[in-house]
């Protein structure tokens, strides 16, 4: 078991990775660097092993397959990630790996978006999205995580364990910071530098394409772990659009002691009758979401547990 692994996802990252392996060796000097090549063919993977890193591959393409094999991979019991283009300042990884041994953090968020990340970045709709994303989240699970999408982040052993990756790409550190908020995990961030990529490197990140699959991912995630106020929602709206249709009906009716409108008062019943079952539906739906939460608790004990036995293990070999 690591004391500190350092992990970096990459594709085609040959021009930065070696700075990048090379700033984290000078801070964290006991830390292990893996480099997990994601089907890159520029020799990103030559590289990072001639400078030290223990390299493997995960071939399935994605940012987020990535991080679901590292996490299945490797025990330690601080794990630093970061991307391999150098917008990231290694120097802010000692605070974070501290934060995680010493004050018992599940998640520590390199705040991007505090510090210079809105003057370095030289796309606009990503800082359009960033702050989107970071409001929507914030409001809808009642968390402060001052930076959603950032890829710079400290983890324990217990989050990384306990942690159901699902998304394939980008979308995977918006995943993380639900999940974090929803589980109450103790989470802090970490207010770091932005430095935009340096010529010659391109960002495989697509803004308009992946920016729809992170709110398309927030609405999912909306639906699991708040079933409530989703489907509340959606049978508030759907009585009050049944009840006012219905408002000319019955009028006619108390005037007249006629129905004239009957397609329109069937329609109104229907509409009536789905906003009810959309209410137990969200109703029965938060009784298991509660249940999933119970037991959850008893998976990071138990992960604790392994936790433990692995640096009993670890002594005793030494």
């Amino acid at each position: 078991m690591d004391k500190i692994a350092v992990l970096i996802p990459c594709y085609n990252e040959s021009k930065t990775i070696e700075k990048v392996i090379k700033d984290f060796k000078e801070v964290l000097p006991d830390a292990t660097i893996y480099v997990y090549d994601n089907n890159s063919t520029d020799g990103t993977d030559e590289i990072a092993r001639r400078n030290g890193a223990i390299v493997r591959y995960e071939y399935q393409q994605g940012k987020g397959n990535v991080i679901r094999r590292m996490f299945r991979d490797i025990d330690a019991e601080c794990y630093i990630m970061t991307d391999g283009d150098d917008t990231y300042p290694a120097v802010n990884a000692p605070e974070m790996v501290d934060k995680v041994l010493n004050r018992n953090v599940d998640m520590v968020v390199g705040d991007r978006l505090s510090s210079t990340y809105f003057q370095e970045n030289k796309r606009p709709f990503h800082n359009f999205g960033n702050s989107l994303v970071r409001s929507s989240i914030n409001h809808l699970f009642h968390t402060d995580i001052k930076d959603i999408m950032t890829g710079y982040r400290a983890f324990s052993y217990e989050f990384v364990k306990t942690f159901p990756v699902i998304s394939r790409g980008f979308e995977i550190e918006t995943e993380m910071s639900i999940h974090a908020a929803d589980k109450n995990m103790f989470v802090e961030n970490v207010v770091v530098d932005y430095k935009y990529r340096p010529e010659g490197s391109e960002s495989k990140l697509n803004t308009y394409s992946d920016g729809f699959k992170v709110l398309r991912t927030i609405a999912r995630l909306f639906r699991t772990y708040q079933p409530m106020k989703y489907f509340g929602s959606i049978a508030g709206v759907l009585a009050v659009l049944g009840g006012g249709f219905s408002i000319p009906v019955f009028k006619d009716y108390f005037a007249t002691g006629l129905v004239k409108r009957f397609p329109t008062l069937i329609v109104c019943c229907f509409v009536i009758l789905t906003a009810i079952v959309s209410l137990f539906s969200g109703a029965i739906l938060k009784t298991i979401t509660w249940k999933n939460r119970q037991d959850f608790e008893m998976t990071r004990h138990q992960a604790r547990n392994k936790k433990e036995e692995l640096l009993k293990e670890a002594k005793e070999a030494e």
